[in-house]
């Protein structure tokens, strides 16, 4: 960890500022990590072999590092998003949530949830 020079501060503000600055980054290189993380967030998609839980894993850990970063992406967006992603052998499973829930209020809980169930069930039905 580095250490940061105050002692060239007149103000507190001018330290603040220093140790703000030290401690986040500078405004360019969080806007190349909002960057980075959106466009990830854009290109992910479900692996063949990747479980549900896998999947919500490295997913929650993209939009937890945006949020962190000041880049909120709204719950409904997220569960569209999480449907559109998955291969095209969920299809009915997507069409069935679709139609039966209210995307505007379904949280990511729940929707991981009845995937979870489902693949459980594709699980069991394939042995």
């Amino acid at each position: 960890m580095s250490t940061i020079d105050v002692s060239a501060c007149e103000t507190a503000k001018k330290i603040w500022e220093a140790l703000q600055t030290a401690q986040e980054g500078t405004t360019q290189v969080q806007q190349s990590k909002i960057d980075m993380l959106t466009t990830e967030y854009e290109l992910f998609r479900m692996k063949d072999d990747e479980s549900i839980q896998d999947m919500h894993t490295r997913f929650t850990s993209i939009i937890n590092e945006l949020h962190s970063l000041g880049d909120v992406i709204p719950r409904n967006k997220l569960v569209r998003k999480i449907l559109s992603v998955l291969p095209g052998s969920w299809e009915s499973k997507v069409n069935v949530i679709t139609q039966a829930k209210d995307l505007q209020t379904l949280t990511m809980d729940e929707l991981i949830g009845n995937l979870k169930m489902y693949e459980m069930k594709r699980k069991k039905d394939n042995e």
